[in-house]
């Protein structure tokens, strides 16, 4: 039986033979399983065999868990060798005949992280023959600049021996992934939806050179290909999402069937064509960072550190698998990314928020801010621009309150919505803002751009940071306040998280009605709360006048939740009804809520508005009596 172990933030792992009646787990040099933290005892814990079961006694003064078990020091508990246990930092895993120490994410985080070491070597040994820095300022213009580098890759293979016998069962695994990978990246380019197109562009550095392609190995793999898809099943399949989400999950239960058409010519040639592919996008391109921001199935990426690349798949966080070669390779992709969008980063100017071409929203920081070296965050433009059609069938809200926020828009009635980070509130505005009558003059007033408006008197403008000298720079403040000049109809602020917000509330009482934003909030009755502190930024006014001013403008709150399957909810649809005669503190009233906690419902109370609407025949008087769902009736 082997012990693997590494730190929960490593894919990297180290493995010992557990042959004696048992193992000793600490801090200590003279254990036989040495976890190098202070967090851990000297001596931390005894495993021994028992009846064909392991059994762990907790001899340290910290806990450990056992499964979900939580062992206190003095305890012990029996267990099958599948169990894992965290001794914190560490995860453990028992390795026996009828048992494997990694589950599919994990060996795939194991290959790449042993692809990302062997990458790092030749990366190395390519600095010292070629000017790679050259080679990246000429890659436009110098095709046999990729040329050399492919012939070097090759002949660095050769002196390393990547090849030879004692490598061929890694060979094999590696070259399972590297085909993986590559049915999901000609999906991608080969799909017709130009959006996605653009962006596979965008980060397309891998162009082939004919020289180096061998006809004979490329029409083997074609064959390959077409086998992996027809065995899936992926043309029937409705879109390039569930697509690649089939590729993913089931890839690996047909990779049996593809095993014996990888004869040694072959996977030599997919593993160089991977390797060559990578080193080229830590060249030219984003690294390892690359295949993600293309993938329309990951909504956000986030680089902790070197070896910890985070995505956003369905609004649940998962580690991607991937990593950087080094913390060098990582600042220079950073650095590259900030540098597309006009921007720098260094020392001396350690934060950057910006966009990249296709409209996703980046945020880098690096040392002496970041401690742990570079970090960054990658909030991916979504490739379709969901219409409320399709949050009614992701469930995100029902028909009735679509309905009702629908005529509301249309009826010019202001709208906020709240949320927490990441549940939603832009494209709920994006959404929203569809509504809006396409004789009206809109202005989006943005940090940084992401509002896709349908209309087309659309006039978007986007906050500008302070240069170098410190000069400059005009925030969302200034914008609003230039935008009461523009002559608009309606003015849609991205989101209101300074002075800007008592700016936004003077144009909504100021002839500006129906116009939107969102704020940050847990609560429609926080959305007040956070609005009073706001406007305490831009001005210092007394509180009545703030309630007064909010209670005036607003008509409507819409929040979103964020669940911990990761979906998102509207939880709350509520009315500003006014003041109160005595407190003057702002009432809400709930028209929808989630008060059953499975759907959104009407509450029975009845918006102060509501005649307008029935009134415009914005909506239809069976609303009144509940009776308002329609399935077959679309926004």
């Amino acid at each position: 039986m082997k012990i693997w172990f590494n730190k929960v933030d490593e894919s990297r792992r180290q493995s010992v033979d557990f042959t004696a009646g048992e193992i000793r787990i600490g801090r200590d040099p003279s254990n036989d399983v040495v976890l190098r933290s202070p967090l851990v005892s000297r001596r931390h814990a005894v495993v021994r065999r028992v009846n064909g079961q392991l059994e762990l006694e907790n001899v340290g003064v910290n806990s450990c868990l056992v499964g979900d078990r939580e062992l206190l020091g003095g305890e012990s508990v029996s267990f099958p060798p599948t169990v894992k246990v965290r001794i914190w930092p560490f995860t453990l895993s028992f390795e026996s005949d009828a048992t494997t120490a990694f589950t599919r994410a994990e060996l795939e985080a194991h290959i790449r992280g042993l692809v990302a070491d062997l990458e790092l070597r030749m990366h190395k040994k390519l600095l010292e023959r070629l000017d790679l820095y050259e080679m990246e300022a000429t890659r436009g213009a110098r095709q046999e600049s990729i040329l050399l580098l492919e012939n070097n890759i090759e002949d660095i293979s050769r002196e390393l021996n990547l090849f030879g016998k004692p490598n061929e069962q890694l060979l094999e695994e590696i070259a399972g992934l590297a085909l993986r990978d590559h049915a999901i990246n000609q999906l991608i380019m080969e799909t017709n939806d130009d959006q996605v197109f653009d962006l596979a562009s965008l980060t397309s550095n891998e162009f082939d050179v004919p020289a180096t392609l061998v006809p004979e190995r490329e029409t083997e793999l074609h064959a390959l290909m077409a086998m992996i898809r027809q065995k899936l099943q992926l043309d029937p399949l409705p879109d390039i999402s569930s697509k690649i989400h089939c590729i993913e999950e089931r890839f690996n239960e047909l990779f049996h069937l593809v095993r014996p058409h990888l004869h040694f010519e072959l996977r030599k040639y997919i593993v160089l064509r991977m390797l060559k592919k990578d080193l080229k996008d830590i060249v030219f391109g984003h690294g390892p960072l690359q295949d993600l921001l293309r993938a329309p199935t990951i909504s956000e990426i986030m680089v902790v550190k070197s070896d910890q690349i985070f995505v956003e798949r369905d609004g649940i966080l998962e580690k991607s698998g991937r990593r950087f070669i080094s913390d060098k390779v990582t600042e220079s992709i950073v650095e590259r990314i900030v540098a597309q969008v006009g921007r720098r980063i260094d020392k001396s100017q350690p934060l950057v928020d910006a966009r990249l071409p296709d409209g996703s929203r980046v945020n880098a920081i690096i040392p002496p801010l970041a401690v742990f070296g570079p970090c960054l965050t990658i909030r991916k433009f979504p490739i379709h621009r969901l219409t409320m059609d399709d949050l009614i069938d992701y469930g995100t809200i029902t028909r009735a309150a679509a309905t009702f926020l629908r005529a509301a828009v249309v009826d010019r009635r202001s709208i906020l919505v709240s949320g927490g980070t990441g549940s939603g509130k832009t494209t709920m505005l994006n959404v929203l803002s569809s509504f809006i009558p396409y004789k009206e003059r809109i202005i989006t007033i943005e940090d940084t751009s992401e509002l896709r408006l349908h209309q087309d008197h659309v006039v978007s403008l986007e906050a500008k940071p302070a240069n170098v000298e410190g000069t400059g720079q005009y925030t969302i403040r200034d914008l609003v306040r230039n935008a009461l000049r523009m002559r608009p109809d309606r003015i849609v602020v991205g989101e209101c998280r300074g002075g800007e917000a008592l700016d936004m509330i003077q144009a909504m009482n100021t002839g500006h009605d129906g116009s939107m934003t969102t704020v940050h909030a847990n609560s429609s009755l926080e959305v007040i709360q956070r609005l009073e502190l706001l406007m305490l930024m831009g001005a210092e006014l007394p509180m009545a006048s703030i309630h007064r001013q909010i209670a005036s403008a607003i008509h409507l709150i819409v929040h979103i939740d964020r669940l911990p399957s990761g979906k998102r909810v509207v939880g709350q649809i509520s009315e500003i009804v006014g003041l109160h005669p005595e407190s003057t503190e702002v009432l809400v009233s709930d028209i929808f809520n989630r008060r059953n906690g499975e759907s959104l419902e009407p509450t029975g109370y009845l918006p102060t508005f509501v005649d307008s609407l029935v009134g415009k025949r914005l909506l239809d008087v069976e609303f009144l009596y509940g009776r308002w769902q329609n399935p077959d009736k679309t926004l």
